[in-house]
């Protein structure tokens, strides 16, 4: 990588301070990278702007949605929704963590 990072819109693109999706290697700097591991939604959930509940809702996720895990800290799992492409938190509860099979 050359040059300045980019400044990314952290509602639609995976990135904080401190990690990102490898996918966006090219565009910016982070410590961590992290390769998104594509999970189900097991059952209904919020997408989240934030951690705690308190937070502002940005979509509902249903049971067969993809959410693509990039991190998991304490109850939650931070990462991008399929289809919306929207980046958050959601319950890790919520989504289907056991290995793929097929892999």
């Amino acid at each position: 990588m050359t040059g300045r990072s980019v400044q990314l819109d952290p509602r639609t693109h995976a990135v904080r301070r401190d990690i990102a999706d490898i996918r966006l290697a090219e565009y910016v700097f982070a410590p961590h990278y992290a390769v998104p591991m594509i999970r189900p939604v097991a059952r209904t959930a919020l997408l989240r702007s934030g951690r705690d509940e308190a937070s502002d809702t940005m979509v509902d996720l249903n049971p067969g949605d993809s959410f693509e895990v990039l991190e998991i800290a304490g109850v939650s799992a931070w990462g991008v929704a399929r289809p919306s492409g929207l980046v958050g938190y959601v319950e890790a509860e919520a989504l289907d963590l056991a290995p793929d099979a097929s892999a």
